[in-house]
Parts: C-alpha cells; sequence; structure tokens
C-alpha cells in the first residue's frame, strides 16, 4: 500500500463529506465513514503542522514577524 499523502487524504476526506451530505447512508455506514473523516481531519492537519514547522524552519524572519503581527492585532 502506498503512503498516504496530504492531497489524497484531502481528496478522501472531500469524498466522505459529500457522501455524509447525501444523507441517503444507513447509519451504520456514515457513522464508519464519520470516523474515517475524524481520522483523515487529523491526519490533514498533522500535515499542515510539519509544513508550517518547515517553512518557518527555512524563513526563520516570515515566523517572527507572524508573532509580531499576532501581537499588534491584540
Amino acid at each position: 500500500m502506498s503512503a498516504m499523502t496530504f492531497e489524497k487524504a484531502l481528496e478522501k476526506l472531500s469524498g466522505v463529506v459529500s457522501q455524509l451530505e447525501s444523507g441517503n447512508l444507513p447509519l451504520e455506514k456514515s457513522m464508519k465513514l464519520y470516523e474515517e473523516g475524524v481520522s483523515l481531519t487529523a491526519f490533514c492537519e498533522q500535515e499542515l503542522q510539519k509544513a508550517t514547522l518547515r517553512i518557518r524552519e527555512i524563513r526563520p524572519e516570515a515566523s517572527k514577524q507572524q508573532e509580531g503581527g499576532d501581537e499588534d492585532e491584540e
């Protein structure tokens, strides 16, 4: 089995959401899809956090500017 990528997970999550929104599924199937969606969401969030950390490592000055910008808004 190939490793899950952010793009694959996002595509699967989109399909899960579409199926759940249709409202035409039995409860048990809906619950299984919901569980899958929660797992896919967690995976995507983790991948986005990794990407954010990499960006901050590459461009530490951007991270400092963002932190400073947050203080100005408060």
